[in-house]
C-alpha cells in the first residue's frame, strides 16, 4: 500500500470547523488517514515532547516533531480551539499521532498500564485519535495544572485534591473545553484526551503512513 499527501480544503459545511487542511495523508485508495495539525490551519502551539528529551524516557523517541490526527479527531480539536479562543486561551500540544513503533519504545522503557497503553492492544495515539495537551494564556504561558506533562504520579489523576485550587480550576477548564468538543478523557492523565471507544473503530498505524517518517 502506498501513501501520498493530498491537498484538500474543508469548509464549515463539510465538517472540520472551517479549517483549511493542506497536509492530509491518504492511502492509494483515497482513504484519508491523518491530518497535519499546525498553524495557521490550527491555532495551537506545538511542542512535541517525544522529539525532545523532555519526556519520561529522558531522551528523544521521535526523529522529528510531527503532529497529526485522524480527520475525526482533527474536527474535534478544531471545535475545542474555537471554544478556548472564546475564553482567551489556546492549546499547547505535546503529542498526537504516535507511530506504533514509538508506542513499543515507550512500553519497553516503562511497561506501566496505569499510564501507557499496551501496544499489543493498540494505543489510541497510534490510531491518530488521541492528543496530549495543556492550556496557555495570551502570553503563551502554560496554565498551572499541578504536575508537568508525563508525570507518572497519582497527582496527575483527575479529581485529586493534593494540588492547588488554581490547578484544580485549570484542569476543570481543560476538561470542560475538551469534553464539550467531543473528546473523552483518561482518568489517570489530566493531559490526555481521545475519541470515545476508539478500539475497533480505528486502525493502529505505523510510521510508514507518513510521507516523512517521524521515527529516527
Amino acid at each position: 500500500m502506498s501513501i501520498k499527501a493530498v491537498a484538500i480544503d474543508v469548509g464549515r459545511d463539510k465538517g472540520l470547523a472551517g479549517y483549511s487542511l493542506t497536509q492530509t495523508f491518504a492511502t492509494d485508495d483515497g482513504h484519508m488517514t491523518l491530518v497535519e495539525i499546525a498553524p495557521p490551519a490550527f491555532d495551537v502551539d506545538i511542542f512535541i515532547a517525544y522529539a525532545t528529551d523532555q519526556n519520561f524516557t529522558g531522551k528523544p523517541v521521535y526523529g522529528r516533531p510531527g503532529c497529526y490526527l485522524h480527520p475525526d479527531a482533527a474536527e474535534c480539536l478544531g471545535k475545542a480551539i474555537d471554544l478556548a479562543r472564546s475564553m482567551g486561551l489556546r492549546f499547547k500540544v505535546f503529542d498526537a499521532f504516535r507511530p506504533s513503533e514509538a508506542q513499543w519504545v515507550l512500553w519497553n522503557h516503562t511497561p506501566d498500564p496505569e499510564f501507557l497503553a499496551d501496544p499489543r492492544r493498540g494505543s489510541p495515539h497510534s490510531m491518530g485519535v488521541a492528543v496530549d495537551l495543556t492550556l496557555i494564556d495570551s502570553a503563551g504561558t502554560e496554565l498551572d495544572m499541578g504536575t508537568a506533562f508525563d508525570a507518572f504520579t497519582p497527582r496527575s489523576h483527575h479529581g485529586v485534591l493534593d494540588i492547588s485550587a488554581e490547578a484544580q480550576r485549570n484542569r476543570a477548564i481543560l476538561l470542560g473545553l475538551m469534553t464539550a468538543a467531543g473528546w473523552d478523557f483518561y482518568r489517570n492523565e489530566w493531559w490526555h484526551y481521545q475519541l470515545f471507544s476508539p478500539r475497533g473503530r480505528y486502525e493502529v498505524l505505523s510510521d510508514k503512513v507518513l510521507a516523512q517518517p517521524m521515527m529516527a
